[in-house]
Formats: C-alpha cells, structure tokens, sequence
C-alpha cells in the first residue's frame, strides 16, 4: 500500500509530533489509528511483509553507551537478527558504544559488510576503529550477498555499512567533539531511554553550528544513490537468474 500526497503532506507536517514507531509500537499506533514514523526496526518489519528486500537509512540504532548496566539496547538490532532485510547505511551513530554494537549483531548471526573499506563506518566519520568480517566493493558484491543471505533461508537481515562521503567526514572531528560535550550534558540532565538520542542529535547540531545536519543530508543522499544501484544489481541478478 502507497501513501497519498495528502498522507506525505500530513506525516511531513506533523514532524516531532509523529509517534517514534518500533516494532513495539506499531499494534498500538494502528489500533489507535495514529500516526507514526518508524524506526529500522519498524521499517524492516513492514519491507518484509511485502518483499521488499532493501531499504536505506541514515544509521542504524545500536548499544548506548553503558548499555552493560543500562541494558539500552535499539530493537533495531534484535530486528536485523530475525528479518530477512538488507539495511544499507552510514553505520551507526558515535554517540552509540561501536564495539559492542558490532559484538550484539554478531550474536543474532547478523552479516555485517562495509562497501569499500575494511573498516565500519561511524556515520559521521568514514571510520571507528572496528573491523568488519565481510567487505563489498561494489553493487553487483552486494546484490550478490543478499540475494544469497535469501536463498540460505538464514532468516536474519544484513548491515551494509556505507562511509560519508570524503568530502563531509572532513569535518567528524568537529562533530566527534560536540558529541562528547553533548553525552556529558546528557548525563549531568538524567535525560536516558527513547529520549537520549534525540536530545543529542540536536545539541550536536547546536554546538556545530548546523555542520552536522549538513553532514547528516550529505550521507543519507549519498547512503540512498549506493542503496539504488544495488537495488537495481539485485533486480538485475534476479532476473538473469529466472532467464
């Protein structure tokens, strides 16, 4: 089912004041037939339903900081573990525990790839300092993978990490250090739980003067043009195959 212009309009319109959807919310925001904006989780819950093999998003959510004794832990990643899903984005926000994102996704037997590097992309910075177990060097490289990830019948999603591009991670540094001024705000406030993420989100932005929603815009074109060409390899792959 396609959304109208007059839904987009109102989804567009009502911003913040859409519900934030997980999979969760998403029994109760239809029975009370509100109006949510879904999360990963969400997304790749709804793709699924109805064959929809890839999508593209900024980044994915992830293990918070201290999430050891806080157990904040994104439903993103328990949905990568269970859904038959490619997600393809700029890997996973700073302001999230990197390391041990990447160790939780390992346990639910999620593929995680990075698109020509080695190395997991950290969003707003081309690096983080962790491995990947499986570079793609190409769209044909990812459309392979997933199509295979569908055939095994594996039963869990894949993370197509993607880096900015070069010319806006010139200025991670910048951001990384208003990200750590805006963690230590964070837990001077108390502010935790769903509430976290999107109060450092926007004191990032304050504190760079708008540098890192440029950024943000910047990846997630760039994140969408790499997510439609392996769409298009896939479609492509697929029906080679059925020739």
């Amino acid at each position: 089912m396609r959304l109208s212009t007059e839904e987009l309009e109102r989804l567009a319109k009502l911003g913040s004041k859409a519900q934030k959807t997980a999979r969760r919310d998403i029994a109760h925001v239809v029975a009370t037939r509100g109006n949510g904006a879904t999360t990963v989780s969400a997304t790749m819950f709804f793709a699924s339903m109805v064959g929809i093999p890839v999508f593209v998003t900024g980044g994915i959510g992830g293990v918070h900081r201290h999430g050891e004794h806080t157990m904040d832990i994104s439903s993103d990643l328990t949905e990568l573990g269970r859904t038959p899903v490619a997600v393809i984005s700029a890997g996973i926000k700073s302001i999230l525990d990197i390391p041990r994102t990447l160790e939780y996704l390992e346990t639910h037997g999620v593929c995680v790839a990075a698109y020509k590097t080695n190395e997991f992309p950290a969003f707003f910075t081309e690096t983080s300092g962790s491995k990947v177990p499986c570079r793609v060097d190409s769209p044909e490289d990812c459309a392979r993978l997933i199509d295979v990830n569908m055939k095994l019948k594996l039963g869990s999603g894949l993370v197509i990490g993607v880096p900015i591009p070069r010319e806006h991670a010139a200025s991670g540094r910048v951001i990384e250090s208003a990200i750590q001024s805006a963690l230590r705000e964070a837990r001077e406030k108390n502010i935790t739980g769903n509430a976290e993420t999107p109060f450092l989100l926007a004191r990032v932005n304050e504190l760079t003067g708008g540098l890192s929603l440029a950024s943000n815009i910047a990846l997630v074109k760039n994140n969408a043009l790499i997510g439609a060409k392996i769409s298009v390899a896939l479609a492509q792959l697929r029906q080679q195959e059925s020739n």
